[in-house]
């Protein structure tokens, strides 16, 4: 483990190091629920969280009073091929204080000194706002930052009807079978999502570190496929998250090589109805704002906006 620790004022210091202890783990986690239960979004995504503590290309910056208790964490990402990303969070109870400029600071000053070895020349900073809100917003702009992404989560009330899926002739559908479909799903979604800077780079190691979770159901993983050759041609991956109870269409993609016309509606319409069935009462997506396809397709399915999650590039 490497650590270095910058001072931030007369009571606290940030604490870098490329790896968090067990300990360490636990206290991030419960930080990302505080703060998530006071702004009504995750601070940290799932990426981050199964990464935490393990081995990766990462710096974690913690914030720390003199008592050696958390008040904030950065997590700085540094192996994406389109520049170093960054989460950070600050407790509740520890804001406008100033914690949220030091820990921006530290974090790009750690990008900079990456930037030599691991970084693409000419890839600034990004970070992440979970939530949209107006104080991450002034954070931004204080420290030369502009809006480059918007990821907008939608939802619908399961309760409203939903109509049967038509699945295009020859197309049935299955469930997942882990260590049988791994290969074929990793292929399908790497076309589906040739051009998403996060899911199209998803290999054998990102499907499998998520079929662990505790939360993984391969019979809520769907799997449309060609009757005759059975083919692998599209899926949707839902997910089940137990407080509040909200289903999600996790990952849904198309073979972009299919031309099955209606196949992405009638895989999302599927795996509604199949969270309808496990008795929740509403469902959730997140959906790049700028891809209007989506957006257009979700909508028409009864999907509103309930909230965004902005990436933020510094200049």
């Amino acid at each position: 483990m490497v650590a270095s620790v910058t001072p931030a004022g007369p009571a606290v210091r940030v604490e870098q190091s490329d790896r968090l202890d067990a300990g360490q783990v636990r206290e991030v986690l419960a930080l990302a629920d505080t703060a998530a239960g006071t702004d009504g979004a995750d601070p940290l995504p799932e990426q981050v969280v199964i990464a935490l503590g393990t081995a990766s290309a990462a710096r974690h910056l913690r914030l720390t009073d003199p008592g050696g208790t958390l008040v904030g964490y950065a997590h700085l990402d540094l192996a994406d091929p389109g520049g170093p990303v960054a989460e950070l969070v600050i407790h509740p109870g520890q804001r406008r204080r100033g914690h949220g400029h030091r820990l921006t600071r530290a974090l790009l000053d750690a990008a900079a000194r990456a930037a030599p070895t691991t970084v693409r020349p000419g890839s600034g900073l990004r970070a992440w706002a979970h939530g949209d809100h107006p104080s991450a917003a002034a954070l931004a702009l204080d420290h030369g930052f502009t809006r480059d992404r918007v990821l907008l989560q939608l939802r619908r009330r399961l309760t409203a009807p939903l109509p049967e899926p038509v699945l295009p002739a020859g197309v049935v559908l299955r469930a997942f079978q882990p260590g049988v479909d791994d290969d074929a799903w990793v292929t399908v979604n790497a076309r589906a999502f040739a051009d998403h800077p996060e899911q199209g780079r998803w290999g054998l190691t990102e499907l499998r570190a998520r079929t662990a979770q505790p939360w993984f159901d391969p019979s809520g993983f769907l799997l449309a496929e060609e009757q005759t050759t059975g083919r692998l041609l599209g899926f949707h991956w839902t997910k089940v998250h137990p407080d509040p109870p909200v289903g999600e269409v996790y990952v849904l993609g198309v073979d972009p090589r299919t031309h099955r016309g209606g196949l992405g509606r009638a895989l999302t319409l599927a795996g509604l109805r199949y969270l309808a069935g496990r008795g929740l009462d509403r469902a959730m997506l997140y959906v790049d704002e700028s891809n209007a396809a989506a957006v257009r397709l979700y909508t028409r399915l009864g999907f509103l906006r309930r909230s965004a999650d902005v990436n933020y590039r510094a200049e």
